[in-house]
């Protein structure tokens, strides 16, 4: 997987300052960081079309290799995540990530476009480091956790329909995920994981990015040390405030499955209309208890918009965060319930 290449971003690396990129046979220039987290950066970067290409970056170079042709990018700038991988174990969590990402096509889950894994170079006792680079398409009004801090700040609130119509597209990505067999939850649905791009005269597009935590849904434990790896996985790859109960305290028998991610998605139906997880509150208290709160289900509602969300919403979101898995609903409920809901309170 561009293996041939890595000699060639090590040279640009040391002519431009890191400023340019190859991605298996094609060229792309740095503009700018996007954000980080771990051993991940993301940038944003601009393809860079030889002269004997046409100019536009959809009739030669990467955007020939697009299944899609709507994901060719208009100015050739895509977002680029790189991956410093230090071990055997980060480089299969780097491959398993493009496996299960190149699974889902959907137009609100966020495509992978192309990848390569490339040796760098030899650490002291002789092994191999590796670089991952992930080309995806690029949405520059960030994630809905940015879009919370900075709505937050002006005291600005989602309208009604726009909760709706946002929670509705995160719901028709994630049934694409659940319709597999057997089913793929995301384990780490959250603000955070939601691009939101705005768009004049229409609700925002929301699209649900970062597959590194999927996985196929459906476990059944039976043990304690099963229930121990499993809590002890859930720590690692799926965020806190967001995390079902029974992935921080689970039963030595237990069916796990996809309503995993409709915790989570109850989670961030809140945080869509006030900008935090329904359980954050806890982490402020003295003596407070994240886990409790979640485990119990204590739900806390604060002043919203004027007029307030109705009711309805209200009650939508403590439907899914129901403590006991097996009597929570299933994505096609949630659809459901959640088109009636934009039928009565959209205008």
């Amino acid at each position: 997987m561009g293996c041939s290449f890595s000699g060639l971003n090590a040279l640009y690396d040391a002519v431009n300052g890191g400023g340019d990129v190859w991605i298996n046979e094609n060229r792309f220039r740095v503009v700018r960081q996007l954000g980080e987290g771990g051993f991940a950066y993301v940038y944003l970067v601009k393809e860079i079309v030889v002269a004997t290409e046409s100019a536009s970056a959809g009739a030669g170079g990467v955007g020939k290799k697009f299944k899609d042709p709507s994901h060719v990018s208009d100015d050739g700038t895509y977002a680029m995540k790189k991956v410093l991988i230090q071990n055997n174990e980060q480089l299969e969590l780097v491959r398993e990530e493009i496996r299960v990402s190149s699974l889902f096509s959907h137009p609100n889950l966020l495509p992978l476009l192309d990848h390569a894994i490339i040796a760098v170079k030899a650490t002291q006792d002789g092994a191999w480091n590796h670089e991952a680079y992930l080309l995806f398409p690029v949405h520059l009004d960030g994630t809905l956790l940015d879009n919370a801090k900075t709505m937050k700040a002006k005291k600005e609130f989602f309208s009604t329909s726009d909760v709706l119509q946002i929670f509705r597209q995160l719901c028709a990505g994630l049934k694409h995920m659940h319709s597999f067999n057997p089913p793929y939850a995301h384990n780490d649905v959250k603000p955070g994981n939601v691009l939101i791009t705005h768009r004049k005269g229409q609700a925002p597009l929301a699209i649900l990015m970062d597959f590194g935590s999927a996985r196929p849904a459906r476990k059944e434990i039976r043990s304690r040390s099963e229930a121990l790896r499993l809590q002890e996985w859930a720590a690692e790859h799926c965020s806190a405030p967001f995390r079902a109960p029974e992935l921080w305290d689970c039963p030595s028998h237990a069916d796990i499955d996809e309503r995993t991610d409709i915790w989570s998605l109850g989670c961030t139906l809140y945080a869509i209309m006030y900008g935090v997880s329904p359980f954050e509150y806890a982490l402020g208290e003295s003596g407070g208890s994240l886990q409790l709160a979640i485990v119990n289900a204590q739900v806390k509602w604060p002043a919203g918009p004027n007029p307030p969300y109705p009711d309805a919403l209200h009650k939508f979101v403590t439907w899914m965060l129901q403590p006991q898995a097996t009597v929570r609903p299933c994505i096609d409920d949630i659809l459901i319930h959640v088109d009636k809901l934009i039928s009565k309170f959209s205008a």
